[in-house]
């Protein structure tokens, strides 16, 4: 197998971290985001699948209809009905050694990019115990 992805850095909400993108089109993967929070690399794939999803029911201008009745019991105060979508296959790696492995699989810069800087949590800055009056 080639290596057919490149890790770059990235944002995950306000957090940094780091993203697998291809690089070429044999590449399985759409790409790979690495969630700091929860330690999880996100991986979407090329594949399709058709899935169900709940999506607002548009009027004639392509508004969400808006209840009559107020909200339901969902909160939401419009129509919704449900669709098939196509949508792309994701895999959720969770073990740090599994997500290492796959890194090494795929990544072209695997061992020039560092990271495993986005394993560790980072420490908040402990005061100083030097007290000034």
């Amino acid at each position: 197998m080639n290596k057919s992805m490149m890790l770059i850095t990235s944002a995950w909400g306000a957090k940094k971290t780091f993203k697998l993108i291809p690089i070429s089109p044999e590449c399985p993967y759409n790409e790979a985001i690495f969630d700091f929070d929860n330690k999880v690399l996100a991986v979407v794939s090329r594949e399709k699948k058709d899935s169900l999803h709940m999506l607002a029911k548009l009027n004639e201008f392509g508004d969400p209809q808006t209840m009559k009745i107020g909200k339901r019991s969902n909160g939401k105060d419009y129509a919704e009905e449900r669709k098939t979508l196509e949508t792309y296959y994701e895999y959720y790696v969770e073990k740090a050694d599994e997500v290492e492995n796959l890194i090494n699989m795929f990544a072209i810069n695997a061992d020039s990019f560092d990271y495993k800087q986005y394993f560790v949590e980072e420490k908040p800055a402990t005061p100083s115990s030097i007290v000034t009056v």
